[in-house]
């Protein structure tokens, strides 16, 4: 007989809301993408020498635009502070709030490299109840133990994405 898993890899919920306070946002360009975790320590550091401290896990967002008829992808690393930052410098950016909702979310518990199943997983929800997603994402690295990773992805929906449209 198959033994079932009783820990669901993939939990799948509707209008959920992300709410973020006072958080330090880092875009990163094409050419820093291998250097994540270098940036990831760089920001750490910014945070320490302002006197701050960091609330909470790192968080991703990533989306796309059109740019000369290219796609480009965004990346963002963002992170929480205990307190706001006044005189930010450049490459950072300060907002005291950002709030998201009705978002398609996902809480992965899983082997890192499997993370982007919560990705396809969400965009399968959403093609399978007529769900429009506005095509950007915020993955929440919530904890690692050992080579688990648990995160928690938000995909916005679009606004006006509820309804049949223009029919």
């Amino acid at each position: 007989m198959e033994k079932l898993n009783t820990i669901e890899k993939i939990i799948v919920r509707e209008n959920k809301t992300l709410k973020l306070n006072n958080v330090l946002i880092r875009e990163i360009v094409q050419n820093e993408l291998m250097d994540i975790n270098t940036i990831s320590y760089m920001m750490d550091s910014y945070i320490k020498s302002k006197g701050n401290t960091a609330v909470g896990p790192m968080i991703n967002y990533t989306t796309t635009e059109v740019e000369n008829d290219q796609m480009k992808l965004v990346l963002k690393l963002m992170v929480q502070l205990k307190n706001p930052i006044v005189n930010m410098e450049k490459p950072y950016e300060f907002k005291s709030q950002i709030r998201v909702p009705n978002c398609l979310f996902a809480r992965f518990n899983e082997k890192e490299e499997n993370l982007q199943f919560a990705y396809s997983k969400l965009q399968l929800h959403a093609f399978e109840n007529d769900i429009k997603l506005k095509g950007d994402s915020y993955t929440v690295f919530v904890d690692q133990k050992e080579d688990n990773l648990m995160a928690d992805v938000f995909m916005e929906i679009q606004k006006g994405g509820e309804g049949l449209g223009g029919i």
